[in-house]
């Protein structure tokens, strides 16, 4: 599953200009705060491909730089062939998993596909829900929770 050592991860959400973009920034920071870059390759992808080539969505970014995350990914839209691209694919909510599964080929595939807030260790929900219609609060909220799930799937995944 490792190509040189490095183990890739794959974000996805609905248009990849809101949560999975967000969570590649917050994992990518995580990363480097444990000097384990060379260790990990980091990207984020959308079931939708309304928004491809768009940087994240300003209000996202606006917020994740508050916090200090750089947000400059380019949406781009989910394809069969990154099944084989990555170890593991992480879907923001149950829409994106059930749409991902529907594209797996094999069962290798399928058993690349987690949920996001199934890594969250201090908050109780089933899914990153999307921020898109909602105000700052909603942005921050999604925030809260990228950085509890992913801190959660780095201390799984970094030995």
């Amino acid at each position: 599953m490792e190509d040189n050592g490095t183990y890739k991860i794959l974000f996805v959400c609905l248009g990849n200009i809101c949560r999975s973009p967000a969570a590649e920034g917050v994992m990518k920071h995580i990363v480097k705060q444990h000097q384990q870059q060379e260790r990990f390759y980091i990207d984020s992808a959308g079931t939708y491909g309304g928004h491809a080539g768009e940087l994240p969505d300003p209000r996202m970014r606006r917020a994740a730089a508050r916090r200090g995350y750089l947000l400059e990914h380019k949406a781009q839209r989910f394809r069969e062939a990154m099944f084989a691209q990555y170890d593991l694919i992480v879907a923001m909510d149950d829409n994106n998993y059930y749409d991902l599964e529907a594209m797996a080929a094999t069962i290798e595939d399928e058993k690349k596909l987690v949920r996001m807030a199934d890594y969250c260790r201090h908050y109780a929900v089933t899914h990153i829900p999307d921020p898109y219609y909602e105000g700052a609060d909603g942005f921050e909220h999604v925030l809260n929770l990228l950085e509890d799930a992913c801190e959660g799937l780095f201390e799984s995944i970094k030995q």
